[in-house]
């Protein structure tokens, strides 16, 4: 097999209250990229489509994640890739992610499937390095593990999947406003108070315990950002009306997906999902902001293989 094409899933990071920790996939939106593997060890990235992406392969994450492999791959190989950009970039949907992973998992399975999902997520972060400045895997991981991961270390990386239960919706909302990762980030504090991170400890804790137990109730409780939040939301217009009418709705509870401006709410079903996505939309036609809006399970198998 010398060609392979892929879906490769938006995700949703930080889940409220594990920042750069955890994160999961939806099936919907996604980017589609063809990988092709060539006699030559560089990476060709000969059509972007969608969006303005550089095609330098040293400017795009896709192109830098897919170096950092073959700089442990020992063969005369190389991949050529197309884009096929859904996910717009700055939207808080794993945007860099989608193209990072997609493209390391498509260039594995070409090579025979030499390295792990482990692995493919350490060459993904290159990518996220180069659009936020920070090698983050909450994004990346998602992407190829599927399903809910958590990074409970960085060093030595460490990814864990969680079960999902069969019934979570995501209902994410993506204003059409950028907010840049690497601004998003530049505004939090540099120092948490202990009693702030304490009870961001608990609801990690209690959000893996509720999904690996399917409790809803437990889920719900624990969809709280106690660091984050309360700094980037101030970036997001209706964040708080949104968050508080979609709970009113049904909605478990939520908050921004990744560094936003895009906000996801989780939902017990896809009629609760479906009143969320109403509420969302009714406030943002209020607001006067253009936006686009997704209802989607949880994807529990990251970045699948089209042909």
């Amino acid at each position: 097999m010398n060609e392979i094409k892929i879906f490769s899933p938006g995700t949703v990071a930080n889940v409220a209250c594990g920042f750069d920790v955890m994160g999961f996939a939806l099936d919907s939106p996604g980017d589609e990229m063809i990988v092709r593997r060539i006699n030559e060890r560089v990476i060709k990235i000969v059509k972007a489509e969608g969006f303005n992406l550089p095609l330098d392969a040293n400017k795009n994450v896709a192109g830098v994640a897919l170096l950092s492999m073959l700089n442990e791959v020992k063969d005369e190989v190389g991949f050529e890739i197309e884009i096929f950009k859904k996910i717009k970039p700055g939207s808080g949907i794993g945007s860099s992610a989608a193209s990072s992973a997609g493209a390391v998992v498509a260039a594995n399975k070409l090579l025979g499937d030499p390295f792990s999902k482990t692995d493919l997520a350490r060459f993904a972060m290159e990518g996220e390095r180069l659009a936020s400045g920070t090698a983050h895997a909450d994004n990346v991981a998602p992407a190829i593990f599927g399903g809910f991961t958590l990074v409970r270390s960085y060093q030595p990386l460490d990814i864990i999947s969680i079960d999902t239960p069969d019934e979570l919706f995501a209902t994410v909302i993506h204003p059409q406003i950028e907010v840049k990762t690497s601004d998003a980030r530049e505004i939090l504090k540099r120092n948490v108070l202990l009693k702030d991170a304490i009870r961001q400890w608990g609801n990690v804790g209690g959000l893996v315990a509720g999904l690996m137990k399917s409790d809803y109730d437990l889920i719900s409780r624990s969809l709280e950002d106690a660091i984050v939040e309360p700094i980037r939301s101030i970036l997001i217009p209706a964040f708080q009306e949104v968050k508080l009418k979609s709970k009113e709705a049904g909605a478990l509870g939520g908050g921004i997906s990744g560094s936003g401006p895009s906000v996801f709410m989780l939902s017990r079903g896809q009629e609760t999902g479906e009143r969320v996505k109403m509420v969302m939309a009714e406030i943002y036609d209020k607001v006067g902001i253009e936006y686009d809006i997704h209802l989607s399970k949880v994807n529990k198998e990251g970045v699948k293989i089209i042909s």
